[in-house]
């Protein structure tokens, strides 16, 4: 046994005043409980208790070492409780990391009423692209996209499909024309995204689309949210999220081209290390957007 847990028996022994007490509550017999403190003044060369027929009696040496002893066993007993009670209610704080575009534009918003329902918990939000190392302790749960998912370890929650649609500025489009085939596209200028190669291969399944363009332009940027920008100031033609340009789209600051071609094959995500032991304070996030998210999202909803 090591000696902190030796500390923490003696301590015991003292306060329940015999070796059979701590044996039941430790699940020892009397013999191993006077064995191990046996061993511990041992080690520390000194006589802790004077064993007598009718108990036990505390050295000098002993009431001294027993207060720090019991200072460790109260410190280790708050720290059980602790833990015990994160397991049954949410608190403390949890870290969230959130791609910058879906952070800025819908998770954001949804904050206030999840933090108004879960006022024990401090939220710790790190809006970025980059990837994001989970097991590494990184963030308790991130936000992202089906084809930003490159561990096979890590558990990923399904919270809406995330559509696609092919856009641009009014400004772009009177200047430059307006594709009418998924082939036309590779003679205008298509805004790219620099952190995920595989977002600017653009698809286009049915009879009369030639399958993925691998889309070409001057300006990329390793953001979603600054590709929009960038749509929205007339530098080319993006293929962007709903959730982002709906509004645009229903106000007129963007068009939609080729509208009969939508991509519907990548999901937001809420992806965290493991199911096992999983936090109340992630689980409790995780369920607040799935049911605000889905199974229709609130930007596709009419």
């Amino acid at each position: 046994m090591e000696i902190a847990s030796q500390m923490i028996l003696f301590a015991h022994v003292v306060e329940h005043g015999s070796f059979s007490a701590s044996a039941r509550a430790f699940g020892h017999t009397p013999s191993s409980v006077s064995k191990q403190i046996g061993q511990l003044e041992d080690r520390l060369g000194v006589r802790l208790l004077n064993r007598t027929t009718r108990g036990i009696a505390l050295t000098q040496e002993g009431k001294a070492f027993y207060a720090r002893c019991a200072e460790i066993a109260r410190a280790v007993a708050d720290a059980e409780s602790m833990v015990v009670a994160f397991g049954d209610r949410p608190q403390g704080t949890l870290r969230i990391a959130s791609t910058v575009a879906f952070g800025k534009a819908r998770l954001l918003p949804l904050l206030p009423d999840f933090l108004a329902e879960n006022d024990d918990l401090r939220l710790v939000l790190e809006v970025t692209d980059r990837p994001v190392d989970l097991a590494e302790g990184e963030a308790d749960v991130a936000i992202r996209f089906t084809e930003q998912i490159t561990d096979p370890s890590v558990v990923a929650r399904k919270l809406a499909t995330n559509r696609r649609v092919i856009c641009a500025a009014p400004s772009y489009l009177e200047a430059h024309g307006v594709p009418a085939r998924p082939e036309e596209l590779l003679r205008h200028n298509c805004l790219r995204l620099s952190t995920v190669s595989s977002w600017n291969d653009w698809d286009f399944p049915g009879p009369d689309g030639p399958g993925v363009l691998h889309v070409t332009g001057n300006f990329e940027a390793n953001s979603a949210d600054a590709v929009y920008h960038a749509a929205r100031a007339g530098l080319g033609i993006a293929r962007l999220s709903t959730y982002l340009v709906g509004e645009d789209i229903r106000q007129g600051r963007l068009v939609r081209i080729l509208p009969e071609y939508v991509q519907e094959n990548s999901d937001i995500l809420a992806v965290y290390a493991s199911r096992r032991n999983l936090s109340p304070k992630v689980r409790v996030f995780v369920d607040f957007l799935a049911e605000r998210l889905g199974p229709v999202p609130p930007w596709e909803r009419d």
